[in-house]
């Protein structure tokens, strides 16, 4: 049987508005959701970096990357969760080359 499972990375940027514990508990969240849901390579949060470019007026944000592997129709929930997550804004996810 083929392995259902890929390899993906996910940046999502949380807003700069948000409290200490409002930041670390949506960080919780988003990884206990993708754990839940595949296995965590890795967690690196890169903390607060200035934006490319201004967004909802916020010219800083919080910024985690997570590599992880789930089934291919995690990610589309995951998309799904982060859009209608207030504090999030932006995020991407990638499949990588197994």
């Amino acid at each position: 049987m083929a392995n259902l499972t890929k390899s993906y990375e996910t940046v999502f940027v949380l807003s700069n508005k948000l409290t200490e514990e409002a930041t670390a508990e949506l960080v919780k969240k988003f990884t206990d959701l993708i754990a839940a849901n595949g296995t965590i390579d890795s967690i690196d949060e890169w903390g607060k970096r200035r934006l490319a470019y201004e967004i909802d007026y916020e010219q800083e944000g919080y910024y985690v990357l997570v590599n992880f592997t789930a089934p291919h129709e995690f990610p589309a929930e995951l998309d799904r969760i982060y859009k209608i997550t207030e504090g999030v804004i932006r995020s991407l996810i990638i499949a990588k080359e197994n």
